[in-house]
């Protein structure tokens, strides 16, 4: 299996707030891991403060898409500025928008740029940024003969568990690194002589 990386994304939302000259500049940070969930989070702060001259945003997301807008000023001043922030902080999974009160004063295309990096560098500052490993989900099912041995297998592969349900037989539901499902999958196969059932998700989680 081909190596997958990790990712660099936040752990909470965060806001910010920048004067330049006359003009206000109100930077929100969102970790976000959908398109919908991040046109959700815009359309809550273009309601909450639905006065305001302008409401730039980017995003990017781990399957590779990206957003960016300049709502309205001049283009390349402030959508594509505050992407170049995320791409900075090398961030995914992450929605940032600077919402902007124009205060009367031109700014100039320069300095307008300037200002909407600065708000969204700086709200990105102030969160919290963290590493995301990828796994992938496997269900196991086994008899009871084989349960403890099994726990001590994915212990040792350092496997984080979602769920283990006793019924007629054990179902195990773990979260394990890429890299040791090969290598898993053939101990669990030995230590119950093929007894055990495992089924590999394809889609990767981060965590």
């Amino acid at each position: 299996m081909n190596s997958i990386t990790q990712i660099k994304t936040i752990a909470s939302a965060s806001e910010t707030k920048l004067k330049e000259k006359s003009s206000v500049f109100l930077g929100f940070a969102f970790p976000v891991k959908s398109v919908e969930e991040a046109a959700e989070k815009l359309a809550l702060l273009r309601k909450k403060y639905f006065d305001a001259s302008h409401h730039c945003y980017a995003y990017r997301l781990t399957d590779g898409i990206l957003k960016y807008s300049d709502d309205g000023e001049p283009k390349g001043t402030a959508g594509v500025r505050i992407f170049n922030a995320i791409e900075h902080f090398e961030l995914v999974n992450v929605l940032l928008v600077v919402v902007r009160y124009f205060g009367g004063i031109k700014l100039g295309v320069g300095p307008l740029g300037k200002a909407y990096y600065n708000s969204a560098f700086q709200t990105i500052e102030s969160t919290q940024i963290y590493v995301e490993k990828p796994y992938l989900k496997i269900a196991i099912v086994s008899n009871y003969l084989f349960i403890n041995q099994i726990k001590k297998l994915l212990s040792k592969y350092e496997a984080k568990i979602e769920e283990i349900k006793f019924d007629e037989e054990v179902r195990l539901s773990y979260f394990i690194n890429p890299e040791k499902v090969e290598m898993l999958s053939l101990e669990l196969t030995e230590l119950s002589n093929g007894e055990t059932k495992v089924s590999v998700g394809s889609s990767v989680v981060y965590l």
